[in-house]
């Protein structure tokens, strides 16, 4: 495959925006002409490579900070919501769309905003009838999907409680035993820890400053519920300054981020930052290895690993995903050029939905994108146990993946035809959006194209695709 032109005027601009440099100064640091830098941050030329070598050597940036996922991540959005009936077929040319991206990203997430806000108006209208007219009628963002949106857009790391959680965990070699560290620091805090025989897997009752957790809750869960709790006891500050800067608009959004972000500081502090990151390396990614020598789920490790994103000292770019039977996505991040569909299931054809018939096994999948980016991706189930007989069982499978050329530091690549075409399967992002003409799993027409409709043939599907 041909190089892939790097466009980033807009993160360019904001280089140097920072800097406090004027053009013509940024061009003479960069070694480029005032004219050449104008362009590139217009995006009427691609970033050269003189450009890149000079951000690294002169201003010590990690270049490929240059072709992070934000652009990606708006294009993949923009053009699932355009794929929207309401806007009648009228897809704009794949160019246009990431034109506005790079360079109006602003605007860019406002059109994304304004469709939020139509999904939600039209599915409370045709839902709700009685809603018309109250006054709780009115049409506010999702909490659930402002959050998602959140994590989504930070790259799925957030680097002020990342260091955090790992300084908590390398305080007097924490890390060697979190589940006593987690104990001995709530502790301190005069929180008592009760362990009971229950299905609700964990209560704090600050008037007793008691934490009840469930003993029907594997060990990995328990010490994982002790660290959220360690977060959101002595770390409070921090995770009340983050959500200060992320401003969400409504109450019930940040409360749910909080949540999300002492999550996040409890898996960053069972697998620290640097030292999970060795490991990883070091284990070429084994995630049954980093499970055992973390302590950690399965579900635990491939959601860190995805979050590996530390300017000047990343990880695999990997994307990871879980979703439930139907289909729906409940977790999602991409570090990669895989975006997720915001709205709906994911591709039928991607293994992640054959995990829940092999239950305990790690399926693998060669896999290429209608963009002919190729993929390696790793599915497996991980049903949540019961805990008692009778009681439901919550069924999930994750996915975890990376870009091929990353293949060789994944240790379930091993063994697989790599060098072959036909040994990559075709899969895509949503139906709506999604280019290829002759797929048996197509559930609706793509809305770029043209459809042809013969009542006398009948092929795979009901209508070609010109």
């Amino acid at each position: 495959m041909a190089a892939q032109k790097l466009y980033a005027g807009a993160k360019l601009r904001e280089v140097r925006t920072k800097l406090e440099l004027t053009q013509k100064d940024f061009a003479t640091q960069l070694g480029v002409s005032l004219p050449y830098l104008n362009q590139m941050e217009n995006n009427n030329r691609p970033v050269s490579t003189t450009v890149v070598l000079a951000l690294a050597s002169e201003f010590g940036m990690d270049v490929t900070e240059l072709s992070a996922g934000d652009g990606e991540r708006l294009v993949s959005d923009m053009r699932e919501a355009l794929a929207d009936p309401v806007f009648q077929g009228k897809m704009p040319p794949l160019p246009d769309i990431r034109l506005t991206a790079s360079n109006a990203p602003g605007l860019a997430r406002a059109f994304l905003d304004l469709h939020q806000s139509y999904r939600q108006t039209h599915e409370r209208l045709a839902s709700l009838d009685e809603a018309l007219g109250r006054e709780d009628a009115r049409a506010a963002p999702s909490p659930w999907e402002e959050v998602r949106d959140f994590f989504h857009y930070c790259d799925n790391y957030i680097d002020a409680v990342d260091r955090a959680a790992e300084h908590f965990a390398g305080r007097e070699g924490g890390y060697r035993n979190m589940r006593v560290a987690a104990v001995a620091a709530l502790g301190n805090a005069d929180i008592k820890v009760s362990f009971e025989d229950t299905d609700v897997l964990r209560h704090f009752d600050p008037a007793q400053k008691t934490l009840h957790l469930s003993t029907r809750a594997a060990p990995e869960s328990q010490t994982f519920q002790l660290l959220l709790q360690v977060a959101l006891t002595n770390q409070n500050k921090l995770l009340d300054a983050t959500l200060d800067l992320a401003r969400f608009t409504t109450q019930a959004a940040r409360d749910i981020a909080k949540i999300g972000l002492a999550n996040y500081f409890a898996g960053a502090a069972l697998m620290p930052y640097s030292r999970f990151l060795e490991a990883a390396e070091a284990s070429r990614h084994d995630l049954e290895q980093l499970s055992s020598q973390f302590g950690a789920s399965i579900e635990q490790v491939a959601h860190r690993l995805s979050t590996l994103q530390r300017p000047g000292a990343k990880g695999v770019p990997f994307f990871f995903v879980r979703v439930d039977q139907a289909g729906t996505i409940t977790k999602r991040h991409s570090a990669t050029r895989l975006q997720f569909a915001r709205f709906g299931g994911a591709c039928p054809l991607w293994n992640v939905h054959r995990a829940f018939e092999t239950p305990g096994r790690f399926l693998r999948q060669l896999a290429e994108t209608p963009d002919g980016v190729r993929y390696i991706s790793l599915a497996r189930d991980i049903s949540k146990p019961a805990g008692r007989f009778g009681a439901p069982v919550r069924r999930f499978a994750i996915a975890l993946g990376c870009e091929m050329r990353h293949a060789d530091q994944l240790v379930y690549a091993d063994g697989m035809d790599i060098n072959r075409d036909s040994a990559f399967e075709p899969i895509g992002i949503s139906c709506r959006i999604c280019e290829r003409k002759a797929c048996h799993q197509r559930a609706v027409p793509p809305l770029e194209r043209h459809l042809v409709v013969d009542p006398n043939h009948r092929d795979t599907l009901p209508y070609r695709i010109e």
